[in-house]
């Protein structure tokens, strides 16, 4: 009893109230996925509750923080309309219930990205859009906002100038930011107008060097009207080629805390602390994560975590769905015996792969849940936005 209770006092301390209901931004979703967890106790081979994936490598950004950059070099390959389909059909057919359009390429440049977030939509499965906005034009945006469940904008600072420097490499380029805001404004105007059940929020991928850019882009998601604002790590590779110096993030306490007070009914500041606390190095050794949440890459690349879509890690690479049927692709014996692997004494998390992956919440949870730490309760009501989405 007391490791379920502490478990339940972590979630309820990163579950942050909006006035659409619960947001969970700094931990998991697991326990209201207990179908998957208990199977996975059983050793069965479990769905995907949630897949984060992209629709191609191209992106018109050349964001500081990004991590695509050391993510290549991989083949890249066209996804067609038909092909982004098929997927679909197959992610509802194997029991994925939510896709996230974010990994390693800015979506909305591909044509198959708003026929496949209407297709996802009218199959069951929840979409939520991670994007720079800088084409997400007006049509474009009326087209799939009534399909997503979440957006959500990188906003790399709330100064055109420093925006423009971080994303764009040279402050001189402001009118990407002035678009960009142009989009956000739009999409919180549609929102309202047609009363659309979908959560808009702006994101900083905070550097230590960007800290000068945490109280305006605070104030800057204010002005915009958006649910919320994050203010999350940046994640790096075991090699550390991106150079984060965790230990920095520290000295940033304070200024975190006044942008977090610049919350009010309609705009939630929201920090990412766990993992902006964690110094880069996790607790866990063994990787289960991927099994509940499967990365895919632009290139059509299926492996367990974008940590290792690098061809460097090709003996993690599964297959990719350019080529075949994904549902063919999860079936496969390669498919398990690298999830295995992952799960198994011979990987080591804290030295073998890159900082912080996007499973870091639900591998740390599941864990605890097996060494007996803290158990992850099981939860049926109350349950948060995005629950699809761990």
């Amino acid at each position: 009893m007391v490791s379920i209770n502490t478990n339940t006092q972590k979630f309820q301390r990163n579950a942050v109230d909006t006035k659409e209901g619960k947001l969970i931004l700094d931990s998991h979703k697991l326990s209201y996925h207990y179908d998957r967890v208990e199977a996975w106790e059983n050793n069965q081979r479990i769905s995907p509750v949630s897949v984060d994936m992209a629709l191609t490598r191209a992106c018109g950004a050349m964001c500081s923080f990004c991590y695509a950059m050391v993510q290549e070099p991989q083949e890249r390959s066209t996804v067609k309309v038909k092909e982004a389909l098929d997927l679909v059909d197959d992610f509802a057919e194997v029991g994925v219930r939510g896709v996230s359009l974010i990994s390693d390429g800015e979506s909305t440049l591909s044509k198959a990205y708003i026929p496949f977030i209407q297709h996802a939509s009218k199959s069951g499965i929840d979409v939520g859009n991670a994007t720079n906005g800088w084409e997400w034009e007006p049509e474009k945006i009326e087209q799939v906002l009534p399909h997503l469940t979440w957006v959500r904008f990188t906003v790399a600072a709330g100064t055109p100038e420093g925006y423009s420097k971080i994303m764009f490499k040279g402050p001189e380029h402001t009118h990407v930011f002035d678009r960009a805001m142009k989009h956000i404004k739009y999409a919180v105007e549609l929102k309202k107008k047609q009363k659309l059940n979908v959560t808009l929020g702006i994101q900083m991928v905070l550097m230590p060097d960007f800290k000068d850019e945490i109280l305006p882009f605070a104030k800057l998601a204010v002005d915009l009207g958006v649910d919320y604002g994050v203010i999350k790590h940046c994640s790096d590779d075991e090699m550390g080629t991106l150079g984060v110096d965790y230990s920095k993030y520290e000295e940033l306490y304070d200024i975190l805390k006044k942008a977090e007070n610049l919350t009010n009914d309609e705009t939630k500041i929201i920090v990412k602390w766990d993992k902006i606390k964690n110094g880069g190095k996790p607790s866990y050794k063994r990787f289960y994560g991927p099994q509940f949440l499967l990365q895919i890459s632009g290139s059509g690349l299926v492996a367990p975590s974008g940590m290792f879509f690098n061809a460097r890690y090709s003996k993690f690479h599964i297959g990719n769905f350019v080529d075949e049927r994904f549902k063919d692709i999860f079936k496969s014996e390669r498919y398990w015996k690298i999830m295995d692997y992952l799960a198994s004494p011979s990987f080591d998390a804290q030295t073998m792969m890159g900082t912080l992956p996007i499973q870091h919440y639900v591998s740390e949870a599941l864990d605890n849940h097996v060494k007996g730490i803290s158990r992850i309760p099981r939860k049926t009501d109350d349950k948060p936005l995005h629950v699809n989405f761990l």
